[in-house]
């Protein structure tokens, strides 16, 4: 792996469809590292943040995180919202994905994830932070969560310093 000077890119994706042909244009071009995570790693996380939206968060994060609901809604979700993410913020290890994940599988998985919530017919649990929405607010918080890991992610068409393949790059059709 190669290591970037590379900074975020500004990236703004409003639906969930959004940030799949995202992940799906990223795995066809490669891409370079501005941050820490892999697309595979990034798909598994955002995963687990839909799935526990989803299935249910565990309790201790949502007692820690119902005192400073007020303040998170009123601050920091509207920030997200507008593409303004704070970055360097650490997650729970629940939601920190483990290195040497195929970026073609999470892709899969992720997507898969996105049509569960895109059919998910009984109520979304509140995010531990930001309280209660309706699936439409929820998607949205979703498709801007993907955005802000996303934009870590720079295509090779964006990387004007890249003299080489990008640090992954798709690999070349095995001919028969």
């Amino acid at each position: 792996m190669t290591t970037s000077t590379l900074s975020r890119r500004e990236l703004t994706l409003d639906r969930l469809e959004d940030a799949l042909s995202e992940c799906t244009r990223l795995l066809d071009s490669g891409y370079t590292q501005a941050g820490n995570w892999t697309l595979g790693q990034m798909c598994l996380h955002l995963r687990l943040t839909m799935e526990a939206n989803m299935h249910g968060y565990p309790r201790w994060m949502t007692a820690l995180g119902m005192p400073l609901r007020p303040i998170l809604r009123a601050f920091a979700l509207p920030r997200i919202l507008a593409g303004n993410s704070i970055s360097g913020i650490r997650t729970a290890g629940m939601f920190v994905p483990p290195r040497g994940l195929d970026d073609t599988e999470q892709v899969k998985l992720f997507e898969e994830c996105v049509r569960e919530f895109e059919n998910h017919a009984e109520p979304l649990h509140p995010h531990p932070g930001f309280g209660r929405m309706t699936h439409e607010e929820f998607g949205r918080f979703h498709a801007a969560h993907a955005a802000h890991h996303l934009g870590f992610l720079i295509p090779p068409s964006l990387d004007d310093s890249q003299e080489t393949e990008p640090a992954h790059a798709k690999p070349p059709p095995v001919s028969a």
